[in-house]
């Protein structure tokens, strides 16, 4: 069973918004998981002590069911809302103090051993890992559990209670292929409230949150406001832009299907992912030139990529690599269903555009953009290129610039630093993209050794983006991350 530290493994709840942490020397914090709200801003209660007469009792033992004091007292959730402290002495916390056992929030009643019968059920559905992943396996699973919370009443998996309390769009594809294993109905749930969501013209929203849906934004990231604010004046009003993720729906639909077949998932959502990849031509092609662009960095997933040093809009070779599979994907689900298409000329005609207007020969190309990230090799995801192109792409990838695990600007680049978000860490998703796309490609023993260095990288931690020099979670990112967790599952359980 996964030990708690209280820090980046907090104790808290499947479904649970709330969150008990190690607060300095001051004994505990409890604190509640809102969207765009800082955890610090949600104080429930803090300094929770516990007191055997003038002796403190000292926390013993934390696991995903149970806070252990010495002497016997215990935490416990005795449902999402309501944290049961148990045991003899006296609970002590700025502004209150009680004699145990008391409840701290809610009015729920603990039932003896519930709470660890739910983790164990939850432990049992984890698919087989080999002997020596197991344990960072468990600890992927549990965190796949506590970021499951209600939003608008329906289960949904979150990236990380620390700070992305919403579920965001290609997050949910990663943790969906995560979840296939143990909870196939939980993976096709979060797909289908991103559909539900989804706007008549065809997008998939960015993020499905309390309030509502994420379509839509004035908002720039800090570089693109200074730019806009040198060029144009500052404070002036900025164009309202779509904001949507990466086009990889019917991808994870797919993986999906082949982990456990459902016809009737596949015909609720075709016409939707039909309509998904229709808009990316018909509303994100402005230049009419047949290749889709990212017309704002939200949509991208990748905000602070020097890919947006150059602009608000940008068509890395990531994108059309993206929509060119999701047409074979969409070629998969309609042969399935008996549904004449045309989708694999589709696919194999925006290859055909993608290299005629941006390979130059060596590299596809982001332009007016010179640095080096792992998109300008997000091409092997296709699986269609020329062999001549493609082992091009694989000699650069093996090279010393991105070998490995992959960082998200190369090594030699004058732009790579290996702390600042997407300008060098290392971020599993990008990895595991690539480790599908040479499988596709027909590069097996390179995915394989790529896949062997993403799941070394991981330690006991599942953090947003990664320190590739240290191999340490960078020191700005998100612990309890839902994809990391997800992928490096899934890459353990795949033979």
């Amino acid at each position: 069973m996964v030990e708690l530290d209280l820090n980046e493994r907090p104790f808290t709840e499947r479904g649970s918004r709330l969150l008990v942490i190690k607060d300095d020397d001051r004994g505990l914090w409890i604190g509640r998981a809102e969207y765009e709200t800082r955890l610090t801003r949600t104080t429930i209660m803090s300094g929770l002590r516990v007191f055997s007469g003038p002796r403190e009792l000292l926390v013993r033992h934390a696991s995903p069911y149970r806070v252990e004091f010495d002497d016997g007292a215990a935490l416990e959730f005795a449902d999402a809302d309501t944290l049961v402290l148990t045991g003899e002495g006296e609970a002590v916390w700025e502004g209150g103090s009680a004699v145990l056992p008391v409840t701290l929030t809610g009015a729920g009643t603990l039932v003896p051993g519930a709470a660890e019968a739910r983790w164990r059920a939850w432990l049992e559905r984890m698919p087989p890992v080999p002997d020596d992943l197991r344990e960072r396996a468990e600890l992927a699973w549990w965190t796949l559990a506590i970021n499951q919370i209600d939003i608008r009443g329906r289960t949904s998996v979150i990236p990380s209670k620390y700070g992305y309390v919403g579920l965001w769009n290609w997050d949910s594809y990663f943790h969906a292929i995560g979840l296939r294993h143990g909870d196939i109905e939980l993976a096709r749930e979060q797909i289908r409230i991103l559909l539900d969501n989804q706007r008549p013209d065809g997008l998939i929203p960015d993020v499905v949150h309390d309030h509502g849906v994420l379509a839509e934004t004035t908002d720039l990231p800090r570089s693109d406001i200074a730019r806009m604010d040198q060029h144009v004046g500052g404070g002036a009003p900025r164009e309202v832009v779509p904001v949507t993720k990466p086009p990889l729906t019917a991808w994870a639909v797919w993986k999906l299907h082949e982990a456990q077949p459902d016809l009737g998932f596949l015909r609720e959502v075709y016409d939707r992912l039909v309509a998904s990849q229709e808009w990316w031509f018909k509303h994100s092609d402005p230049d009419g030139d047949g290749l889709a662009e990212y017309l704002h960095p939200y949509s991208s997933g990748l905000d602070d990529s020097p890919i947006w040093d150059h602009g608000p809009r940008a068509e890395p070779p990531d994108l059309n690599s993206y929509l060119a599979l999701q047409y074979d994907r969409l070629a998969d689900i309609a042969d399935a269903l008996g549904i004449e298409h045309s989708w694999r000329d589709q696919a194999q005609a925006l290859v055909d555009l993608m290299i005629a207007e941006r390979w130059d020969g060596e590299r596809f190309l982001t332009r007016p953009v010179p640095t080096r990230t792992p998109l300008e090799l997000m091409p092997l995801f296709t699986g269609r290129l020329p062999r001549e192109i493609a082992d091009r792409l694989v000699a650069d990838l093996t090279s010393k610039s991105f070998w490995a695990p992959v960082p998200s600007v190369a090594y030699d680049d004058p732009l790579f630093d290996p702390e600042a978000m997407w300008r060098g860490p290392v971020w599993l998703n990008i990895n595991y993209l690539l480790i599908d796309g040479l499988r596709r490609s027909g590069y097996p023993e390179v995915a394989s050794e790529l896949a062997q260095k993403v799941l070394d990288l991981v330690g006991y931690g599942f953090y947003e983006y990664w320190n590739p020099l240290t191999g340490q979670g960078s020191q700005r990112a998100t612990t309890g991350f839902g994809w990391s967790a997800a992928l490096f599952l899934d890459l353990a359980a795949t033979p």
